[in-house]
């Protein structure tokens, strides 16, 4: 028996969960059911990540959990659950199998068949965020090496484990040369390794539009966090219904399984909620657990029901000879169905053998760093960038002061007076002499405070082994 957390979520989430154990327990699934409770009452009782303890006591004990959605009180205080549970336990893997169930799920695509694989627990998503001048915030985009290997790495797994003939790698590295360029970098260095399946590589806006246009085209397409929680909801749409999709989130040691849809409290209680994107979330969990036979049965039996055209409301069309039932009833045709094997649709039969395996990383020796200089950011409402210029050129005589920019575009030295700028301006520095350290960048900060300059944050230019690990400023 294999031990589960599980729980009821909010709106829908205890009808499609009641639903999804059902056809599970009728399976045999050799599941032993422990639930916790999380989502809005927990928030709404003091608990701001929106799970207690004792929760976690029981997710950490299982290791697997299966989990219905949740809603997220508005206003501020509230930190999302999801994010929370993903990087709390090191869940770095979101993967979301996308396909068409032409012609009993309308859809445009009918050959789309891909699945996404998400990077989960860094990027924008790291929500850092600051509020640093009247006029202007910052969200910090982290892209790491480690985070980039895992991710790409576990792409390449995944098709070869599932018989996938292709990894396609989106990013946005023509701007983003460092972050996105990291990410891209990983990727071409780990495709070599695996010789037997193609690879090729897509800006993001293209490879999405193409998603959009073309998506038989792609296999298995892997990137960065933002990119795939944008991409795969677009992708699941395609499918006809982001309502039948579901979603593993995997880590070294724990796994959580979901539908990639929300809580829908408007429909809640209403016996109308289509509980197939949590089904197919937990037909992975029974993969993730070993469990082949019994996942191909439910999916099976459910391929039976599409095939029945017995539908919930929201993939019903009229016109169709088809049952339109509700949310108890659906999972009712489903267990009928237990045992059967679908003709239209290719059955699906994987080996006992299918496993995953994460291969942990290792970290590689470090390189020799050598400081170039500062970026300083201050915090000034003038107009004239020549008066900042003139007041912070000369401060320190080991920097000298190379550029200003404003939002990314160089306005001192030669600026244009057509550029708009804010009060945010990042001024950067560059060494005089052959080496500085720390403590010329924080007597450089000394002086500008003497100064009444208000530096609200730095960042240093480094290089590494040489090579320049920072980007230049327009015009530089």
């Amino acid at each position: 028996m294999h031990q589960i957390a599980f729980a009821q979520g909010d709106g829908i989430g205890p009808e499609i969960m009641d639903a999804t154990r059902r056809i599970l327990d009728a399976a045999e699934s050799p599941l032993d059911w422990h639930e916790i409770a999380i989502g809005e009452k927990v928030y709404l009782s003091g608990e701001t990540s929106g799970i207690d303890a004792a929760s976690w006591d029981v997710l950490r004990r299982c290791g697997v959990f299966l989990k219905a959605p949740i809603t997220t009180p508005r206003g501020d205080g509230y930190k999302s659950l999801n994010v929370t549970l993903r990087k709390t336990l090191g869940l770095f893997a979101n993967v979301r199998p996308c396909r068409s169930f032409h012609p009993f799920v309308p859809t445009r695509h009918p050959d789309l068949d891909l699945v996404v694989v998400r990077e989960n627990e860094e990027d924008l998503y790291a929500g850092i965020e600051h509020q640093q001048t009247d006029e202007v915030v910052q969200c910090l985009k982290l892209i790491t090496r480690p985070g980039s290997e895992k991710i790409v790495r576990y792409a390449f797994e995944y098709a070869r484990v599932y018989g996938r003939k292709k990894v396609s790698c989106f990013t946005k590295d023509n701007i983003m040369k460092l972050t996105d360029g990291l990410f891209l970098k990983v990727f071409k260095e780990i495709a070599a390794e695996y010789p037997d399946i193609e690879s090729d590589s897509w800006i993001i806006d293209i490879g999405a539009a193409r998603i959009a246009d073309t998506p038989e085209r792609f296999d298995v397409v892997v990137m960065p966090n933002l990119y795939g929680d944008i991409v795969s909801d677009i992708t699941a749409q395609l499918t006809g219904s982001v309502g039948i999709a579901g979603s593993a989130n995997i880590g070294e040691t724990f796994a959580m399984f979901e539908a990639i849809h929300g809580s829908a409290p408007d429909i809640a209680g209403k016996n109308i909620a289509n509980p197939s994107g949590l089904l197919r979330a937990a037909i992975m969990m029974l993969h993730h657990l070993g469990e082949q036979h019994t996942a191909d049965k439910i999916k099976n039996a459910w391929l039976c029901t599409l095939e029945n055209r017995i539908y919930t409301e929201d993939i019903f069309q009229s016109g169709q000879n088809a049952e339109r039932v509700g949310t108890r009833a659906f999972a009712d045709a489903v267990i009928e169905q237990l045992g059967n094997e679908p003709k239209t649709f290719r059955p699906t039969r994987h080996s006992s053998e299918v496993k995953m395996t994460i291969q942990p990383y290792k970290r590689r020796p470090a390189r020799e760093k050598t400081l170039d200089g500062v970026d300083v950011f201050i915090h000034w409402s003038g107009k004239n960038v020549d008066d900042l210029a003139a007041r912070i050129a000369t401060l320190h005589p080991e920097f000298k002061l190379l550029m200003i920019t404003n939002r990314g575009v160089k306005v001192w030295p030669n600026g244009f007076e057509e550029t708009f700028c804010t009060d945010h301006w990042r001024c950067r520095f560059e060494k005089t002499a052959d080496a500085i350290s720390n403590t010329d960048v924080a007597q450089l900060l000394s002086l500008m405070a003497e100064n009444g300059v208000d530096f609200i944050k730095t960042e240093h230019l480094y290089r590494f082994d040489g090579d320049r690990a920072y980007s230049l400023g327009q015009g530089q």
